[in-house]
């Protein structure tokens, strides 16, 4: 409803952000032509800077209107790398053509229910100085003559009041979605930004791989592999001292025993935290469940996947899950922690969300990074909500195709 009273006004904006544009269009297209005389080059990045600023407010504003439209620029500040670069003359387009394409969106958003309000609250109380005045009223249809013909317009206005702020979001929804395709990233621009993040991401990847391959070795050098070379050890001074002294042979024996169960235990453990046995045997919300009741935490667990993702994809997200687990049972001062777990459109997604105290800061500590740079290999994301007080909700997406199980 507050979005719904909030329509008039974000119109309003819309037509000054239409009127700002086309000004700060105009100033970018005659210091481009000033480039020539050189005075350009001292004048066109302010320019284009404003009509950046007019372009983010709108970005703002379509955001408000649930539209998210990325910032296309690139690092270039000079006046010839702005003047080459694409995004600077979509912006240019954009507020050429806003004022023709949207201005109706925004008229019809503002205008039915300003003019709703004029016929339930102002006419019925100026009709008759209009009429002493020697002019006519009339409400759309409604001819007011009378004190009757004036309070028949109340409920017309009403209803006109009603009808704006419910189809003034939806229009103004529809002009921020054009809006995206001119203020938004360029196909070549999405191409060449998915270029870099999926560089990026393989570079991370790989270090993240190599780390996980030297953290098993060190853990097989450390562990396992010592207690088993205690084992061989054991067993040939054993076999020594079978004729010489027996009890002591014994002895040596249930040793070696007691450590190759303890070197057992480390490979367990080691396999375990490369790809836990219930993830590959029972899938990823029964895999989760495990985790939930491991946890100091209550965690409900909920789940509608009609089939399993690949193992790589199902275990980065497992993985994402139990450092917010542990996350959140070190810092979150939480008692209840929700698990969601659905898949929709192509896309899984994870909804880990809390009952703690909030105030995250994702650019804080290398938990939510590391998720971050795990779940990116796959293209996935993480978002983060956490007001002070309040929950904090965790929402994981990664782009996938599930099996049938």
């Amino acid at each position: 409803m507050r979005a719904r009273l909030a329509t008039p006004v974000r119109a309003l904006a819309m037509i000054g952000l239409s009127v700002a544009g086309i000004c700060a269009a105009v100033l970018v297209v005659v210091s481009a032509a000033l480039m020539l005389v050189g005075v350009g080059r001292y004048v066109f990045p302010p320019a284009v800077s404003l009509l950046r600023t007019v372009a983010d407010a709108a970005r703002r504003l379509a955001g408000r209107l649930g539209v998210d439209i990325e910032r296309p620029y690139g690092p270039q500040t000079d006046a010839v790398a702005l003047l080459k670069e694409r995004a600077t003359w979509r912006d240019v387009l954009w507020a050429v053509l806003d004022p023709i394409m949207g201005t109706w969106a925004a008229a019809l958003a503002l205008g039915m229910p300003l003019y709703g309000l004029y016929g339930a609250a102002v006419q019925p109380f100026v009709w008759q100085a209009n009429a002493r005045a020697g002019g006519t009223n009339s409400y759309g249809v409604i001819h007011v003559t009378s004190t009757a013909s004036a309070l028949a317009a109340v409920p017309a206005g009403l209803a006109l009041i009603a009808l704006g702020l419910y189809i003034g979001p939806k229009v103004l929804g529809l002009r921020a979605r054009w809006a995206r395709g001119l203020l938004g990233p360029s196909r070549t621009t999405e191409l060449e930004q998915r270029v870099d993040t999926l560089v990026e991401t393989r570079a991370d990847g790989a270090d993240a791989q190599a780390a996980e391959l030297r953290r098993i070795e060190r853990d097989l050098h450390d562990g396992a592999q010592a207690r088993l070379v205690a084992v061989g050890m054991g067993l040939g001074n054993a076999e020594r001292l079978f004729d010489e002294d027996p009890e002591a042979a014994r002895a040596l024996l249930a040793t070696a025993r007691e450590a190759s169960s303890k070197a057992l235990d480390e490979l367990r453990d080691l396999v375990r935290g490369v790809h836990p046995p219930v993830l590959a045997d029972r899938g990823l919300a029964d895999a989760i469940r495990a985790l939930a009741l491991d946890c100091m935490l209550d965690v409900e667990v909920s789940s509608d996947l009609t089939g399993r993702p690949s193992p790589p994809v199902e275990s980065a997200v497992y993985f994402a899950v139990n450092e917010l687990l542990a996350n959140t049972s070190k810092h979150a001062g939480a008692a209840l922690v929700r698990v969601t777990l659905g898949y929709r459109h192509g896309v899984l997604s994870c909804d880990v969300v809390d009952d703690g105290d909030g105030g995250v800061d994702p650019a804080n500590g290398t938990g939510l990074r590391g998720i971050q740079s795990r779940l990116a290999v796959f293209d996935g994301t993480i978002a983060v909500d956490s007001p002070p007080g309040g929950p904090t909700r965790v929402h994981l997406e990664v782009p996938c195709a599930i099996r049938s199980e």
